[in-house]
């Protein structure tokens, strides 16, 4: 949610369906196919068990309510249409509501391997497969009670939780690592760095840890945290998160492991 944004969304008619052109749906094909490709066995077996159930198109761009249908039918979630840049009070809203924000445009080839603001392929292929699973799809839902009732000063530090599981969380299981965060696992860069890199900390959850960790979004992580199996998360949910947003206040926040971003010149 940055101030500024590249691009537009394409808005749906009357019947909720977008009218995306030809490149767009190369795009989404040429993004999918290489993606599906490049997460075999570094996916979590619940993300590939949503992708099993979404039954995504490979060949065009789906339309919203393909994916709501599913979503409605597993876990009461649904995808809703929005611009490319919403208001935290909006993200978090539709969240507490069970609606998963989609903007609705998709990268241009200028940006095909990284772009910094969530397109639909990110928000579709990295996020909505987990949302099938109950313990993710309630986990998303408390977060978003708990950020819509949360001061502006409270957001950054809960921005860190949802940055550290729903965007770049990590699984541990019997196989080694495997990847539930959105943020890796549509990028290809980053799903074979988050589990093969020797250059990146991995440290088990910690709430108030993870609230104090600064991260920076154009870089690949220096640090991920890890939880032991899904259904963790049912108890991430329920924990009292203003409580321990007070305490990482109180500590402070950790030096960044990264250098400070660098001002474009004007």
């Amino acid at each position: 949610m940055s101030k500024s944004s590249n691009y537009v969304s394409k808005q749906s008619d009357e019947h909720g369906v977008i009218a995306w052109t030809d490149e767009d749906n190369q795009i989404w094909h040429e993004l999918i196919t290489r993606q599906l490709g490049c997460i075999e066995g570094k996916a979590c077996d619940e993300f590939m068990a949503g992708l099993e159930r979404l039954q995504l198109p490979t060949d065009r761009i789906p339309q919203l309510e393909e994916v709501s249908k599913v979503l409605r039918e597993t876990t009461g979630w649904e995808c809703a249409e929005v611009p490319a840049l919403i208001s935290f009070d909006r993200f978090f809203e539709l969240l507490a509501n069970k609606k998963f924000p989609v903007a609705t445009f998709i990268r241009s080839r200028e940006e095909f391997d990284y772009l910094q603001e969530p397109d639909i392929f990110h928000e579709i292929f990295g996020h909505c497969a987990m949302l099938t699973n109950p313990a993710f799809a309630e986990f998303t839902h408390a977060y978003g009670k708990i950020g819509l009732a949360a001061s502006k000063e409270d957001r950054v530090y809960l921005a860190r939780l949802y940055w550290f599981t729903i965007e770049f969380g990590l699984l541990k299981t019997k196989q080694g690592l495997r990847i539930y965060g959105g943020g890796i696992l549509s990028s290809p860069g980053e799903t074979v760095y988050a589990l093969e890199s020797a250059t990146p900390e991995r440290k088990p959850f910690d709430a108030v840890d993870i609230l104090r960790t600064p991260y920076r979004i154009d870089i690949m992580q220096p640090i991920y945290f890890t939880i032991s199996e899904i259904d963790d998360l049912f108890d991430i949910a329920h924990l009292d998160m203003m409580t321990l947003v007070q305490k990482a206040k109180e500590l402070g926040l950790h030096a960044p492991k990264f250098p400070p971003k660098q001002k474009q010149a004007s």
